[in-house]
């Protein structure tokens, strides 16, 4: 190959066989050193760690308005390339369990689907967002602090959400400085308007603010009481 020289030849040096020779046997060692890493990848043949009978996970609680019994999400985790630059936590597998029988059926089949997915390999993130956009056509609730569930699926997608997120396969959605501030301002200006009128909003207040909503009117009138979902404006409760 020609190469044109567009500039001054300050001097030169020739290149000595035995330097050159050094040079190639240090790129063939670094080429078979590569060739012979095998990064571990999570696909279907990945199996549970050898002689481990225990796996790494969490266990989350679900508590539902829908519900008087809670459901308890356990997923465990398998750690690929252990103590390399490669290492990383993935999740392996998921169960569900419940003391109410009425959903059994698709609990187990959507454990075993997605402990399948799991053990796919591949991107998982895309699990969570497809869940949460489960609705149940008999209407959702909302969790204490106000954030409403259209269904017990949505309510799994985001306990999976947030597993990922703190195994580090996901990144939590953070809010700018300038968008948090503004938000700050709307809530004390909300803050402020609610505090003239706290007395008067109490006295008219038909239920109590911790109040869910009913499957069956759809008012935002369910409590509990007696460790038992009642609402208070048709009664209808899952105890009766």
């Amino acid at each position: 190959m020609t190469i044109k020289i567009t500039k001054k030849i300050a001097g030169y040096e020739v290149v000595k066989p035995e330097e050159e020779q050094a040079a190639r046997k240090v790129a063939k060692e670094e080429k078979k050193a590569r060739s012979k890493a095998k990064v571990v990848r999570m696909t279907e043949k990945v199996m549970r760690p050898e002689g481990m009978d225990a796996l790494e996970g969490s266990t989350y609680k679900i508590r539902t308005p829908l519900d008087d019994h809670a459901m308890y999400v356990t997923i465990n985790d398998i750690i690929l390339n252990p103590g390399t630059e490669h290492e990383q936590r993935r999740p392996f597998e998921i169960f569900i369990n419940s003391k109410n029988m009425d959903h059994f059926q698709w609990i187990v089949a959507l454990t075993r689907l997605m402990s399948a997915v799991f053990r796919k390999g591949g991107d998982v993130t895309f699990m969570p967002e497809e869940l949460q956009a489960v609705f149940d056509p008999k209407g959702g609730y909302f969790k204490p602090g106000g954030k409403f569930m259209p269904s017990i699926v949505a309510e799994i997608g985001a306990v999976i959400e947030h597993h990922l997120q703190k195994i580090g396969l996901m990144e939590k959605e953070a809010l700018s400085e300038q968008q948090q501030l503004i938000l700050d301002q709307k809530r004390a200006e909300v803050d402020a308007q609610e505090k003239t009128t706290a007395d008067s909003a109490e006295e008219d207040a038909e239920y109590p603010a911790s109040a869910t909503l009913c499957n069956k009117c759809h008012t935002k009138a369910v409590i509990v009481m007696d460790n038992c979902a009642t609402c208070l404006s048709c009664g209808y409760s899952k105890c009766s």
